[in-house]
């Protein structure tokens, strides 16, 4: 039974960060390269803007802050699941190679096959889904013990290994192809929010209508999952079939996420630690405020990012791992 106090304690801090969103968002939509007066974003939301306006903000700013808000929570509570399942603190879908091997499947989707605009944006997530459920099926049997399950440390490093690898296929792929193609396919590693329009966010959409309330129903056994796995099969939890599970829909929330905003890294990794250090490490109450800091912490970058070069910016991966790298080696050393 959770404390009502820290029930209490959560809700408020739920509260707390979607005024912090909201204010970011309102705080976006008036900086970028064509500004937008904050006097006038109320008539332009109302439709009494001009079209330069009504164009800014429906075409260009809202698709893309929309899309870095869901990417943002994805790829949060794909952190939260992956750690919660490995019982360690450092595992993140960029680290353990799942972005790595989307990103490998949709450049070779991208290279390769022939593109129909109109099919484009919604197959690029079922095949950054296939390079990264690849993935992280080879890294989950390079890293289970036939007697002893799996071995949360080996799981860490293997992923780290594929990554790499991954990485340098990467090169291998891109090395002989067009221009153009490379640009993109160089734009995705760097983090950069390619998809900013709406079908982009429809496409995204119906996978975390699905996978986010399932996660949130998944709490109590991740609790579990983090005991020690002989006290997890005595209470009648099939321990490997619940980790196939979540594994998968870890990879699922990544890859979906990954597929519309390029390779970025560490989201994953700071929000649970952020959440679990507000509210405690049970999954009912730090994973809903995980998600938020995911998708604040993603939505500010891009923003930030946004500001630093004209016309295009800097990557909000880049402004990701700026933060993100010296967090991962202050907890590996912690650790």
């Amino acid at each position: 039974m959770i404390h009502p106090e820290l029930r209490k304690k959560q809700r408020i801090l739920f509260g707390l960060l979607l005024v912090l969103t909201l204010c970011t968002i309102v705080v976006s939509m008036g900086l970028g390269y064509s500004s937008l007066s904050y006097d006038r974003l109320l008539p332009v939301l109302f439709g009494q803007g001009t079209f330069k306006e009504e164009f800014v903000l429906f075409s260009v700013r809202l698709p893309r802050m929309i899309i870095t808000l869901l990417a943002g929570i994805a790829l949060a509570l794909s952190g939260a699941i992956l750690q919660g399942v490995t019982r360690n603190d450092l595992a993140d879908p960029g680290i353990l190679g799942v972005n790595a091997g989307a990103g490998v499947a949709i450049a070779i989707f991208f290279l390769y096959f022939p593109l129909d605009a109109g099919s484009f944006v919604y197959l690029i997530p079922v095949c950054g889904f296939a390079g990264a459920m690849l993935t992280a099926f080879l890294t989950y049997m390079l890293a289970h013990e036939k007697h002893h399950g799996l071995q949360p440390n080996r799981y860490t490093l293997v992923g780290v290994g594929f990554a790499m690898a991954l990485s340098g296929l990467m090169v291998v792929l891109i090395s002989s192809a067009e221009r153009e193609k490379v640009d993109f396919i160089a734009k995705w590693l760097a983090g950069n929010i390619w998809g900013t329009d709406w079908p982009f966010i429809w496409a995204l959409l119906p996978w975390l209508l699905i996978l986010v309330p399932f996660s949130l129903y998944k709490a109590h056994t991740l609790n579990l999952l983090a005991l020690h796995e002989p006290v997890t099969i005595g209470i009648g939890v099939k321990v490997e079939k619940e980790r196939i599970t979540l594994i998968a829909t870890a990879v699922a929330l990544a890859a979906s996420a990954v597929s519309v905003t390029g390779g970025i890294a560490f989201i994953g990794l700071m929000a649970p630690h952020i959440a679990k250090a507000l509210v405690g490490p049970r999954h009912q109450l730090f994973m809903p405020i995980a998600m938020l800091i995911g998708g604040w912490l993603l939505l500010t970058a891009d923003t930030i990012g946004r500001q630093l070069v004209d016309p295009d910016g800097l990557p909000a991966g880049i402004m990701v791992a700026w933060i993100g790298a010296p967090y991962f080696v202050y907890l590996l050393l912690r650790k």
